[in-house]
């Protein structure tokens, strides 16, 4: 029997609510990136090791998000919202008091739990609050957070890197984490309807095995170039490719009280939104990685110069979320991807042109093509794939959705990686100087960037979104 529903007389204002928690949390995805070399001097580790304190973060939300779909049917927004809160605040502050890497890499698995939940949470509130015809402008919002708020992350790193310790980025969030969790805490009610569900523990093992043993083998492709990987790359590949078939197969097994209904890639829609979504969230994270790395070691700047180039591209991403937003509601997806998927791959092959003697204009200029144009397509994609959806698979939609966009980030950022560890690899053996080496690596891995975000240019051009028009307007 559900429990009983308090909604709000201003919905918005819940959103708004979570919209803010959301920002902070997803803030940290990126935060770190301007630290690495930092980090690479201070723990005397490589850049394949380093990579963790972003990998690992992505990896762990990849695990926790399936699990979103059971939380948000079994329990209250306000428990969840908490709860959530709670973890995240916790792993900050086990993050600014780490002594060594793997303390580091610790506390930030537990930011990511928190931040794992936020995500679908803030979708599912939205999808069962809004209409349709005003979705837009709100997904329009959440868009923002989801994209505006990785984009501005190096940017804020590099700020706070410049005048204090690494630690800092943590001692910083960590007040307004607790704001946030105070002022949420004390204004939600819950919103949404709530029924038992029983947890199924086979699925959760085979979710958690399959998407970790998959963003581990990714990220272990970078290592392996160096010689450097516990294992081979393929080994957690292997397992993680098996794991989610059985997965994959005992879900359809289970019907409607699936512990994630993967039914949602029976909507063309949403699965076509899917694979533009992955293509272009490869290309930017992975963009995000390197972009911090080549400004610092590269062209020599330091970690504050690095963090301002990233950030009239956040900013752009964060205001782009609302004229995005109403455009959506008023002409629909197809005129806002199509030239935003074009916009964004200008961006990213102009990067390609790029050398050791490139001016920062240049690279400012690239960077805001594509932000800007990334940043056109996100609110339109993740809208039309989830109004695709009846009602009763929202939560799984989103938790899918939210799941597959840190598998593409972890891919993106294992892939620019890997690309430039075997560079290295190649021009030390041939007698190259190590920044004539990393040079090409980035230049390799930007080449492969821009060739994916190819994929959304071709695809926007055949997206054809459908809603689902059974569906309940609450507000």
């Amino acid at each position: 029997m559900s429990e009983p529903t308090t909604m709000p007389a201003n919905p918005f204002r819940v959103i708004a609510i979570l919209s803010v928690a959301a920002f902070v949390v997803i803030l940290n995805e990126t935060i770190m990136s301007v630290a690495l070399p930092r980090l690479m001097e201070e723990f005397n580790i490589t850049e394949a090791t380093v990579q963790w304190v972003t990998t690992a973060f992505m990896l762990t939300m990849a695990v926790v998000i399936p699990t979103t779909g059971w939380i948000l049917t079994r329990f209250r927004l306000r428990s969840v919202y908490i709860a959530a809160m709670l973890i995240f605040t916790a792993g900050t502050l086990v993050a600014a008091l780490a002594p060594v890497f793997i303390m580091l890499v610790a506390g930030r698995v537990i930011q990511a739990i928190g931040t794992a939940i936020m995500m679908p949470l803030l979708m599912t509130t939205v999808l069962n609050l809004v209409p349709f015809e005003k979705r837009g402008r709100v997904m329009g919002i959440v868009g923002m957070v989801i994209s505006a708020a990785p984009a501005l992350g190096p940017t804020v790193g590099g700020v706070i890197l410049e005048q204090f310790d690494w630690r800092w980025m943590f001692w910083t969030v960590l007040p307004i984490a607790v704001v946030t969790l105070v002022v949420g805490g004390t204004m939600l009610r819950n919103i949404t309807e709530t029924r038992p569900m029983k947890l199924d523990f086979l699925s959760v093992i085979l979710s958690a095995v399959g998407f970790s043993g998959l963003i581990y083998g990714l990220s272990s492709l970078g290592e392996a170039a160096r010689g450097v990987a516990l294992v081979p790359a393929w080994i957690p590949l292997a397992i993680g490719g098996i794991s989610l078939t059985i997965f994959v197969l005992r879900q359809l097994a289970m019907g409607h009280n699936a512990f994630l209904n993967v039914r949602v890639f029976a909507v063309p829609t949403y699965s076509f939104a899917m694979v533009l979504m992955i293509a272009a969230n490869m290309a930017m994270f992975g963009t995000f990685i390197v972009l911090p790395i080549y400004i610092q070691q590269v062209l020599g700047f330091d970690a504050q110069v690095a963090g301002m180039v990233m950030l009239p591209s956040g900013i752009l991403m964060g205001v782009l979320g609302i004229f995005v937003g109403r455009a959506f509601d008023a002409v629909g997806a197809r005129p806002l991807l199509i030239p935003g998927s074009i916009i964004g791959a200008a961006g990213l092959w102009g990067m390609t042109t790029l050398n050791a003697t490139s001016p920062l204009w240049i690279l400012v200029l690239w960077n805001i093509l594509m932000a800007v144009g990334i940043g056109m397509m996100m609110g339109p994609l993740m809208t039309s794939a989830l109004s695709s959806l009846p009602g009763r698979l929202y939560q799984h939609g989103s938790a899918i959705f939210s799941t597959l966009q840190q598998v593409a980030a972890a891919g993106g950022t294992a892939l620019y990686i890997t690309v430039m560890s075997v560079a290295a690899v190649v021009g030390f053996g041939q007698g190259e100087d190590p920044l004539t080496a990393q040079m090409t690596g980035m230049h390799n891995a930007l080449i492969w960037g821009a060739v994916i975000m190819l994929l959304p240019v071709v695809g926007a051009i055949f997206f054809r979104p459908q809603r689902h028009v059974d569906e309940p307007a609450q507000v």
